[in-house]
Formats: C-alpha cells, structure tokens, sequence
C-alpha cells in the first residue's frame, strides 16, 4: 500500500511539474552576443527580470541574477527569431528584422534614446578618404532623413544636422566612373542605400549594393577588401565584432534607431508578464 501511495505521489508530482512547465512562458531572443544582451536589458527595464549588471551589453541568459516568472528562452539567430513567433509566446526582434517580416506593432519598445545606432562602417585604412566621406555625406542627408518619417517610430533617423547630400571637402570630379561597393541588409538599410545611390549617381559615382541576410557577412567582406563599406549593424555589435576579432571596422555614419521590440506570439498582450502596455 505504501508503495502505492508513493507512486501515487510521484505520479502526481510529475504531472503538476509538467504542467508548470507547460504553463511557463516561452520568449524567442537573438543569440548573437550584443544583441541577446539587448533582449535581456529590454525585459530588465520593465521589471521582467534582473541581469548581472557586470555582464553589460552581453549579458547572455547565464547572466539572468532573479527570474521571478520563470521565463523560458529560445535562442535563435536575430534574422529567424520572427519565424519562431508561432511556436512561443513572444518574441524579441531586431527593428529591421521586424520590418522585413512586415509585423504589427511590437507590445513594448526599447527607448527611442537606445544607444543601439545603426552604422555605416568601413576599414580604418578608408575612414578619411573621399569615398568615405562622399557615403557618408548621402546616407546622412536629408532626403535619407525624410525616408525615415514613414516608419512610424519602428525605425528613427538620429541625424541631427543631414547634409544637402553631399560634402563640401570632396573631390567629386576625381570619384567620376568610380564604383563603391557596400553590403548590406534589408529594410531600412537596403531603402537608405537606394537614397544614396540616387545622390551620389548626381556625381557619376555608381554604388553598388549586395543585400545579405546575416550578421558576419558584411564585416568579412570589408575587412577582407570585397566590399567597401556595410550597413547593417549597431555599434555595440561593432565595437564587440572586432574585441572578438581583432579587425579594424570604424564608423563613418550614424543614421538611425531600431528600437528592438517584444512582440507577440501565442499570447496577445502582456498579461502574462503582468504588464499593461
């Protein structure tokens, strides 16, 4: 009789634990190092949980000191976290990534003030060249300023002083026939490139776009001379992809804000975090 009581017990243990589990929330995050950490400060700034304040910008969810909630993560690369939002009950998505997999508006944004600024880097080598500063001065326009008001605040240009697209210090005659070679990913950051190009066509400069869909490609193409330029990435990812690599990718341009946002999937509000949006 014990015996039977003790599977009895165990049995019933192991059902109430599998629904707990069940029952417990699941939230899709990029796995790549700037941007999980992002994830996770997001959740951190609306009281969802608490990292390590020492682990910064890439914190991982090792780093997660109180989960109160009993949050389940699934770390997914930043371009497919969008794909999973069937399978979870949210997802944290990169801004551009959310744009391209045309989603609704996120339940909570980063801060629009989000150190995360989108960069046009280069090799240090070309930093103070005129193809430089000619890139620079186009996506830093004001017509590239203009694009960014149809996105609703899902994409904010942080270009305080654009240009009339061009830069006085350049000599554009010596750029004639010349072709600059930028890769990229898409929505904004292909649209923006599309701007320039019509800028710097003005002054028989082609560029030349190749539109990828990771987070390596562009650097590996610029740091081995394929490529002359990128736009794809936030600085923190910068900073840290060449700490991690020993290249010398510089910024020539800010241009803009994702705010990275948690949108919904099996759940549709944010009951389940017992926030209120």
């Amino acid at each position: 009789m014990k015996k039977i009581l003790a599977l009895v017990v165990a049995l019933v243990l192991t059902l109430s634990l599998t629904a707990a589990f069940a029952d417990g929330i699941k939230i899709a995050i990029p796995n790549d190092a700037t941007n999980e950490g992002r994830a996770l400060l997001l959740l951190q700034a609306y009281g969802v949980l608490k990292v390590d304040e020492k682990a910064g910008i890439t914190a991982t969810v090792n780093d997660i000191t109180e989960n109160p909630l009993g949050i389940e993560f699934t770390e997914v690369e930043a371009a497919l976290v969008p794909n999973t939002l069937p399978d979870v009950d949210y997802a944290i998505i990169n801004g551009n990534y959310a744009l391209a997999a045309e989603l609704p508006a996120a339940l909570l944004y980063e801060n629009a003030e989000s150190p995360y600024v989108n960069v046009v880097s280069v090799n240090e080598a070309d930093k103070d060249s005129d193809k430089a500063k000619a890139l620079a001065a186009a996506v830093l326009s004001q017509k590239v300023v203009d694009y960014f008001a149809g996105y609703e605040g899902q994409a904010i240009s942080v270009v305080e002083n654009p240009t009339d697209g061009f830069d006085a210090t350049v000599d554009y005659d010596a750029l004639k026939g010349e072709t600059i070679k930028v890769v990229c990913t898409l929505d904004p950051h292909s649209y923006v490139l599309e701007v320039a190009k019509g800028i710097l066509a003005e002054k028989d400069i082609t560029l030349e776009v190749t539109i990828v869909d990771d987070y390596v490609t562009p650097n590996t193409a610029v740091n081995d001379g394929d490529a002359f330029a990128n736009f794809f990435a936030h600085q923190p990812y910068q900073d840290d992809f060449n700490a991690q690599n020993g290249t010398k990718l510089v910024t020539i341009a800010g241009v803009h804000v994702e705010p990275m946002g948690l949108y919904a999937g099996q759940k549709a509000d944010l009951e389940a975090l017992g926030l209120s949006k």
